[in-house]
């Protein structure tokens, strides 16, 4: 049986003698360009179309030892806020000369773990993560191997990682406090679950605020969902249509936009009236919140700002020898949309 093969690439050596000059020469002007003169550059580079020659980075990456890429491990690919903390990210790394690898965790720890380990044996040049645990010590062992790892979205307890966050308890203390100088005095939280941390820091800042109001623990009703999605949003409609009218909240605080926009949904299903029967907050402050059929109040983080900063560090980490450890906190702000206005 006769085989045939394809085209045969062009090679540097296809290149140098196409441009009439040496190995070196070519390898300087991809490499080092400044040391070449424009003239033997110009020609170089007409070879290189000419040919179609296309550089073989990864060869380029393994006599290296690692490449010119960056990962972010994201929480959940279906939430927008991610996407924007991404495009934060692909900007910085692409202003450093760096490409972005983006990956989906489905929030499930042995998923992040598996995406690190390989990115690892890929010799990126550092790692950005939104974990499912901060205090995974999966994170603890991707930095004792030496590769530099910035935490998304989250804190941690030490200061053995560089991490970009935004206060969250000042965010549920926005959300509720916002609630109560319109006047509702049955409020439900709704989120989950519990063991996030950021729905953990967002009930305890509206906690505290419910509790500077003199309201009663027992009228802010925790509605705990097995996620955060548009459809534990729905789930949660139900269930507060489903409460008797006298202990029904007469609005809603959502751990994040996709939920909101999830009992948004419900509401508006059952004929519920936003905000008149029902003023609903969200998190996040996503592009959909203000596009909603009735736009969303939320609270807004910094979403590509957020990406900017984790990558700025993780740069810093890769390339300065005196890098400090930062943990940057950013501070939230209240946008004030029709789904609470009355």
């Amino acid at each position: 049986m006769t085989m045939v093969s394809g085209p045969r690439s062009a090679s540097v050596k296809d290149v140098a003698a196409s441009a009439g000059v040496s190995l070196g020469t070519v390898s300087n002007v991809l490499n080092r360009p400044e040391r070449v003169s424009a003239a033997t550059r110009a020609r170089v580079e007409r070879a290189m179309t000419d040919l179609g020659f296309v550089r073989n980075e990864s060869a380029r990456q393994l006599r290296a030892g690692t490449s010119r890429t960056l990962a972010y491990v994201m929480l959940d690919a279906g939430n927008p806020f991610f996407t924007d903390v991404a495009q934060g990210i692909e900007v910085a790394a692409e202003a450093a000369g760096l490409s972005l690898v983006l990956c989906n965790s489905g929030q499930r720890g042995n998923r992040e773990a598996a995406h690190l380990d390989l990115f690892q044996q890929q010799r990126v040049q550092g790692l950005l993560v939104t974990p499912v645990d901060p205090e995974s010590p999966t994170l603890s062992a991707v930095r004792d191997r030496g590769t530099p790892l910035v935490i998304v979205d989250r804190t941690r307890d030490d200061a053995t990682f560089c991490s970009v966050a935004v206060d969250d308890v000042l965010g549920g203390r926005l959300a509720i406090e916002h609630l109560v100088d319109r006047g509702h005095t049955r409020v439900a939280f709704v989120g989950g679950p519990s063991g996030l941390g950021q729905v953990r820091e967002r009930l305890e800042g509206a906690r505290r605020a419910w509790a500077e109001a003199g309201l009663p623990d027992a009228d802010l009703v925790p509605i705990v969902t097995d996620s955060l999605d548009v459809e534990a949003g729905r789930e949660a409609g139900a269930r507060l249509a489903g409460l008797p009218a006298s202990r029904r909240p007469t609005a809603a605080f959502c751990a994040n936009d996709m939920t909101a926009l999830g009992l948004l949904q419900s509401a508006i299903g059952a004929g519920t009236r936003v905000p008149e029967q029902l003023a609903i907050v969200g998190y996040d402050d996503i592009q959909f919140a203000a596009a909603a059929a009735v736009p969303l109040t939320s609270v807004r983080q910094p979403r590509a700002e957020l990406g900017r900063a984790a990558a700025g560090l993780l740069l810093d980490e890769a390339g300065n020898p005196e890098h400090i450890h930062q943990q940057i906190v950013f501070t939230p702000e209240l946008i004030a949309r029709e789904s609470t206005r009355t």
